[in-house]
């Protein structure tokens, strides 16, 4: 059973910050410049690799949650909410993972699915709270889904591009977003087919991995033709545990870490995504999706609300969901519409989702102090994949509930763009994302993949069936950090494995 966190260990944490020295590292701006030198001590990248650090086994702070290592572990509440909000957590819980229906129908606060699909509840696509998984044989995708766009092909088109209040150019038939299912008296768009091919790898020792390497076409197209440059990229569900925290980083702390020239020479040049934001009416920094392009827990879960399964919320009011002008049968099927409204799940529906969301706990890591992690800790350091996984952060004082407010997190992410390699390039731009580019992923919760998924698939198409396989797959800004996973013992991998299933 979860375990309720050390009540002291917010007070302990401000203790300790208030008892840091100062130290010269770029961090979040601050009202009170002594904090900001306390914040830059704590976060500093530590040099002493013969015990766990401080903190270490609360990667979440103090919402940190200690859970059984069984199939639940991505499902507890942030561990310092107070039982009064865990009532809206549970509330929350049954929206997620409730089956929504095609309208009409007599249960009207769950009707309006669709008309085209993928999902049929949140919980389809992140299983458990955790990651998707892609089909397997012929069975249908349903965590994993193509995205579609085309290059601009109007002056309309680019002026939408350069301002930021578009992200992409949907196809002109099939939108943004391929829909492989649809409510009775439609046809589904199209059915995404798989082809691997096998890539061996041959490390220093003689071990040999073999990779696979997916390609992806689509089959039975029910609405005519695509556009001839149509861009596809397949994109697998991520796990939801410590999303609020992810948005309670400050912006300045992920911008401090920017450096598109690549300045100081170590061949990573992050950049942050700028993406629209309906809520506030400009841009801001995106933090979510596999390619930063949605800036809130919120908006990440109004386009997961209408593209997977077509449901208007209230931060996108889009009935039809995915669907265009060239399927005239879809905008005119039946939809879940209230009375005076555009939407199919109303606001306070809506904000119970998102305070799920922003609340699903991070569990403690284990083994901190195992002799095999600490080593693999430090040739994790030594192999410069610090360089894009930044392991920690203090969180905004302001942030969006108290459970999320100034903690100190260890996420491994910078949440910053970069250039991954040809191997891993979807050749589709998103945002001021190039084809080639994707952000960090958290690496908190790596090690519990199979205990709450049933095995291990990584990257944004579930390609790597281990963390080896996910590194070796990394090019680009990160080939050095992985030839030099390539030129370690078997022992050192071991040990490097070792840590990062401690995560």
């Amino acid at each position: 059973m979860k375990q309720p966190a050390h009540p002291a260990l917010r007070r302990l944490l401000a203790g300790w910050l208030i008892a840091s020295a100062s130290a010269g590292s770029a961090v979040a701006a601050s009202a009170d410049p002594a904090e900001t030198q306390r914040i830059a001590a704590v976060t500093r990248p530590t040099q002493d690799f013969s015990r766990a650090e401080p903190f270490e086994a609360n990667p979440a702070g103090a919402a940190t949650v200690t859970a059984q290592l069984n199939a639940t572990a991505f499902s507890y509440p942030s561990g310092n909410m107070s039982f009064e909000r865990q009532l809206d957590f549970r509330v929350g819980d049954g929206i997620f993972r409730k089956l929504w229906v095609s309208a009409p129908s007599s249960t009207r606060s769950s009707d309006g699915l669709g008309p085209l699909f993928n999902a049929r509840s949140c919980q389809t696509c992140h299983l458990r709270d955790g990651r998707g998984q892609p089909p397997r044989g012929d069975d249908p995708a349903t965590a994993l889904f193509l995205r579609l766009s085309i290059p601009p092909q109007t002056p309309a088109d680019h002026a939408a591009l350069a301002s930021g209040q578009a992200t992409v150019i949907a196809e002109p038939t099939y939108g943004t977003q391929l829909q492989n299912f649809a409510v009775a008296g439609l046809s589904p768009e199209g059915q995404m087919v798989i082809d691997f091919e096998a890539v061996p790898i041959t490390l220093a020792d003689g071990a040999v991995v073999e990779l696979q390497k997916p390609r992806y076409r689509i089959e039975r197209l029910g609405y005519g033709p695509l556009h001839p440059e149509t861009m596809l990229s397949p994109r697998i569900a991520s796990p939801m545990i410590g999303m609020g925290l992810l948005e309670a980083i400050p912006a300045e702390a992920i911008l401090a870490r920017e450096d598109p020239d690549d300045r100081d020479g170590d061949g990573i040049s992050g950049r942050a995504n700028w993406v629209w934001d309906n809520e506030t009416g400009q841009l801001e920094l995106g933090r979510f999706g596999w390619k930063a392009g949605q800036p809130s827990v919120a908006l990440q879960s109004a386009h997961a609300f209408a593209g997977d399964m077509g449901i208007a919320s209230p931060l996108v009011q889009l009935p039809a969901g995915d669907c265009t002008e060239r399927q005239p049968d879809c905008l005119a099927a039946p939809h879940g519409v209230e009375p005076g409204t555009q939407l199919e799940i109303d606001q306070q529906m809506f904000d119970l989702v998102v305070f799920y969301s922003r609340n699903l706990g991070v569990p403690a890591r284990r083994d901190v102090n195992d002799p095999q992690v600490l080593a693999g800790k430090k040739l994790f350091y030594e192999a410069g994949c610090t360089g894009c996984h930044t392991p920690k952060f203090v969180t905004r004082r302001d942030s969006a509930g108290p459970e999320q407010s100034f903690q100190l997190i260890w996420p491994y992410t910078d949440l910053l763009l970069h250039d991954m390699g040809e191997g891993l390039a979807d050749n589709r731009p998103e945002g001021r994302a190039s084809g080639r580019e994707w952000r960090t992923p958290p690496l908190w919760g790596l090690g519990l993949t199979a205990h709450v998924s049933g095995e291990t698939t990584f990257l944004h198409d579930g390609r790597a069936r281990s963390i080896l396989e996910a590194i070796l797959w990394h090019g680009g800004e990160a080939q050095a950090a992985r030839d030099r996973v390539v030129a370690m013992s078997k022992a050192e991998r071991d040990q490097l494995l070792a840590f990062l299933n401690s995560l």
